[in-house]
């Protein structure tokens, strides 16, 4: 019985030694989720002008924004905790003014263009802001032209006097995601460039700057 007392004692001793020297293991870290994904549909406002290249210096005084507005869809795609792709596709109208006296019309014009757009880019999250960028093609469907009060249809096509259906460019912006009474809000603002030269007779290249203002339930 003495026997089996010391080893029972020795076998308990070795126990509470080994369990108060076992290192602790480290904590595993917890995994970053991946950006969310979503779709919106969304009308917004957009502010466009035009860029006659060479010849801007000489319109510049003279040119004025056209406001118009965007409906359509946008989709983001989470890959990880800071990277997202934002791919949309919606109805948007550009274009520009120039005021009475300038070199172009001489008479007060505005030109406006009526398009499909798809922009593509890649969208960096920075805690509940983000910044994006990425290219952008645009199919002008229609446009028209009014110059001292008379409206005419723009023409498309490869010859002198018309215009080019498609379009192509860039697009880069910032934006913001925050909540208000349960509900999560959206902005984005973000600026278009356009690369091509939609004139057949001159330089006229599409500027805008797209402000954006989604809501969803939390």
């Amino acid at each position: 019985m003495q026997t089996v007392l010391v080893t029972g004692m020795m076998f308990l001793y070795a126990f509470s030694f080994g369990q108060t020297q076992a290192p602790e293991l480290p904590a595993i870290p917890k995994l970053k989720t991946a950006q969310e994904s979503y779709v919106h549909f969304f009308v917004n406002a957009i502010g466009t002008n035009l860029n006659y290249g060479d010849a801007n210096s000489a319109v510049v005084d003279y040119k004025k924004p056209a406001l118009g507005i965007t409906i359509g869809a946008s989709y983001q795609a989470g890959i990880c905790h800071n990277l997202s792709v934002v791919s949309e596709l919606y109805f948007i109208m550009k274009g520009g003014k120039l005021d009475e006296g300038n070199p172009f019309t001489d008479f007060e014009s505005t030109l406006r263009m009526y398009s499909f757009e798809l922009p593509v880019m890649a969208r960096i999250h920075l805690g509940k802001f983000h910044v994006e960028g990425g290219p952008s093609m645009a199919y002008n469907v229609h446009g028209t032209q009014k110059i001292d009060g008379l409206t005419t249809d723009l023409s498309f096509g490869d010859e002198a006097g018309t215009y080019k259906r498609f379009e192509g460019g860039f697009q880069v912006g910032v934006g913001s995601t925050f909540t208000i009474k349960q509900k999560k809000v959206y902005f984005d603002i973000r600026y278009c460039h356009g690369l091509t030269n939609i004139s057949n007779d001159r330089e006229m290249y599409n500027r805008s700057v797209l402000v954006s203002l989604h809501f969803a339930k939390k």
